[in-house]
């Protein structure tokens, strides 16, 4: 019997010296986590889901990284602030990595969330619009300046309209409440499966125009950006950071309730009606590939210089580049 105990108590010994060891190493792990910043283009929502996916399950961590997920306030400063190095990474829009590099700013998009266009020209089902044609002596809201004013000029000229046909009128963020009270007759800028969603919530029924079937080319919506030092100087961590999203957008897809629940967990304030009505109607434009086309950044470059919101034209290469190949 005093044998059989002092054996117990050897392999107890062993097992707590074993957990010592294992405790140790676990905290060696996370002393090693490569700690970087991502910004954020918008407050925390649907459309970020695989992003807190990949910082709560660990998917990161996994990749080396310790990843903080950063929303400051301010929509056009996450390019700027990359532009500039003060950060190395951020999400941001095909359009503006478009507009940035034409300006000389040193940035690129190394990899993607949303694949295909989200903005939308948008209206509600009582207004009897049908057709871009429509919005003859309609009033449209835009949010943004001057992309969303070029944008619509150039579907409503697709639609046979003169600029003297409507009236512009800023909205800024006031999209849901400035159609609900009809102060405009639709607006550019509402993202389709949000704004739409919010609107049904209120009661409202609308339905919109994608750009994308309407005269502007196909794009990528949201892209992850950094710069062209860090690149040069760190391309293995750009590298870790997109395999670890690759990751995580897959997980999200197979898992969408799971992933949901990671997201809501990481924000708990969020309105949860909204975003997960609007999370259901991102799932099929989450990245399915990481690697970029060159004719779609070439498409829009031709596009956006013809129609004067850029100055200069720029190559697809000086715009992306594909840090996983698949």
């Amino acid at each position: 019997m005093k044998t059989i105990i002092c054996l117990i108590f050897a392999i107890s010994c062993g097992i707590l010296w074993i957990g010592q060891i294992d405790g140790h190493a676990d905290a060696h792990k996370a002393n090693e986590l490569q700690k970087v910043t991502l910004l954020l283009e918008w407050f925390p929502n649907a459309d970020h889901v695989p992003l807190y996916v990949a910082q709560e399950n660990k998917i990161f961590a996994k990749h080396g990284l310790e990843v903080e997920l950063h929303w400051g306030g301010d929509p056009s400063a996450p390019i700027k602030l990359v532009a500039a190095g003060k950060y190395p990474f951020a999400i941001d829009y095909q359009h503006g990595v478009t507009i940035a590099r034409a300006a000389d700013l040193p940035v690129k998009a190394i990899g993607l969330l949303v694949e295909k266009p989200l903005n939308t020209i948008s209206f509600l089902k009582k207004s009897g619009i049908k057709t871009p044609a429509d919005f003859k002596g309609k009033k449209i809201g835009y949010t943004v300046a001057p992309l969303d004013v070029l944008l619509f000029n150039a579907i409503a000229a697709e639609a046979g309209l003169a600029e003297s046909d409507y009236e512009l009128v800023n909205v800024s963020t006031n999209i849901s409440a400035s159609l609900m009270t009809g102060k405009i007759d639709a607006v550019i800028g509402p993202f389709r499966n949000f704004e739409i969603n919010e609107l049904k919530l209120e009661g409202a029924e609308a339905s919109y125009f994608p750009l994308e079937e309407h005269g502007i080319p196909d794009y990528y919506e949201l892209v992850i950006i950094s710069n062209d030092a860090s690149l040069q100087e760190n391309p293995m961590t750009a590298k870790k950071l997109m395999m670890a999203i690759r990751e995580a957008i897959q997980f999200t897809k197979e898992n969408p309730d799971e992933a949901l629940k990671h997201f809501f967990k990481a924000n708990p304030d969020i309105r949860k009606d909204l975003n997960e009505l609007a999370f259901r109607d991102t799932l099929e434009v989450f990245a399915t590939t990481q690697v970029q086309s060159a004719e779609k950044w070439a498409a829009f470059v031709k596009f956006a210089h013809e129609k004067g919101l850029i100055s200069k034209t720029v190559t697809a290469e000086e715009l992306f580049i594909n840090v996983l190949e698949e």
